[in-house]
């Protein structure tokens, strides 16, 4: 019988702190727990990762594709592996593919899959997010007006489906446009229910959150601002304590003066968490693609409509990671818990923490964070 295998580092980060000089043991394909090198058991396998920073593998909630794949394209539940691993190459161990405003035909098709990708333990994949339908058009975004539509009877019952039979399912509305009882029933179901793409004020914003919404999408993008006489969304957003919030921290989609109020105003980094927002170009050098019948352009770190429309974003988690760290000056260990053990806790599973019992899924980052290895289930997985 083989013994554990000790992954030694000049630091480990466990999900809430950076412990020096230490080894993650790794049994299998759980964790065994972050110890100091001098306690690595005698029958344990040793590697060295010498001044790499060993990290959780990295959580993102919003996702749209990857790999030369939008979610709302796909065919099989092998076209989600795809855009997992495309992912997983960058070091995001666990994400929930993202599905923009479609039609009700490709929504179903996605949940099918999605069900099917669980089912037959696709790695990478922990859920579904459906951003959309039901927004205020107003704030769509790219999102395409003519698809954005009132929620049914026959919606929600193929949430509840989806929920019954997924380990995670999140939805974004606009509060708008959906009633209480509504968010109430998507929450009972499990669903985690998220606001944006709105145009809402504080008080309809509030009463969602006493309805069931727990979460808010990109903050400060598509959603009614911060004003002195009406807070809006972004006001809901900072303000009330029933509201985890979803970050793009790219230096584009949001001010860098604008994050540090944000993470001024919600306390903890769980309560502020990265995410992407990441589209089909992800993974591949493309200098464009197609959305819903748009070209979208990808020029200097930006995704555009040909109008100027941001269209989701050109950057990763561990390019997140690095303009936090370096322009914001951000502490180290608050950074990476945004992007592990605090999406983590959104979903409320075993993720994002290099503690004992939970999945070995994590990476190893040299400087600048650029990915030198990423392991699934123990498994070291193949550079992209």
């Amino acid at each position: 019988m083989t013994g554990p295998t000790a992954y030694l580092s000049r630091r480990v980060f466990d999900g809430g702190k950076i412990v020096p000089d230490a080894a993650l043991l790794v049994e299998g394909n759980v964790v065994v727990g972050v110890i100091p090198q001098n306690d690595i058991p005698s029958d344990a396998h040793r590697i060295d990762l010498g001044d790499r920073l060993v990290t959780p593998g990295l959580v993102d909630l919003q996702v749209n594709g990857g790999g030369g794949l939008m979610l709302g394209e796909v065919e099989t539940a092998g076209d989600i592996a795809r855009i997992c691993a495309a992912h997983a190459r960058l070091g995001t161990t666990a994400l929930t593919p993202t599905l923009i405003t479609d039609t009700p035909e490709t929504t179903r098709k996605v949940v099918d899959l999605a069900i099917e990708a669980w089912s037959s333990g696709v790695r990478g994949f922990h859920g579904l997010h459906l951003e959309g339908p039901h927004l205020f058009a107003g704030r769509k975004g790219a999102h395409d007006a003519d698809l954005i539509r009132p929620m049914t009877e026959a919606d929600l019952a193929l949430y509840e489906h989806a929920a019954s039979h997924l380990p995670s399912l999140i939805i974004t509305v606009a509060p708008e446009t959906v009633t209480p009882e509504q968010i109430t029933r998507l929450s009972a179901a499990g669903i985690h229910v998220s606001l944006g793409h709105s145009g809402a004020s504080y008080e309809t914003c509030r009463r969602a959150v006493e309805a069931g919404a727990s979460l808010v999408t990109h903050l400060f993008n598509a959603m009614s601002p911060l004003q002195h006489r009406e807070p809006g969304l972004v006001g809901a957003a900072l303000d009330l304590g029933g509201l985890s919030v979803g970050l793009i921290a790219d230096g584009i989609h949001v001010d860098p003066a604008a994050i540090r109020i944000a993470l001024r105003a919600k306390a903890g980094p769980g309560r502020i968490f990265l995410v992407t927002d990441a589209m089909s170009q992800t993974g591949t050098d493309v200098s464009s693609f197609f959305l819903g019948g748009r070209e979208i352009f990808r020029r200097n770190g930006t995704l555009t409509l040909a109008d100027g429309t941001l269209a989701g974003a050109d950057v990763d988690l561990p390019a997140s990671l690095k303009f936090l760290t370096g322009p914001l000056d951000l502490p180290l260990e608050t950074a990476l818990a945004m992007a592990t053990s605090g999406p983590a806790s959104v979903l409320g599973r075993p993720l994002g923490r290099l503690v004992r019992g939970c999945p070995a899924d994590f990476a190893a980052f040299g400087e600048g964070f650029s990915v030198e290895g990423v392991w699934i289930g123990g498994e070291r997985q193949a550079p992209g």
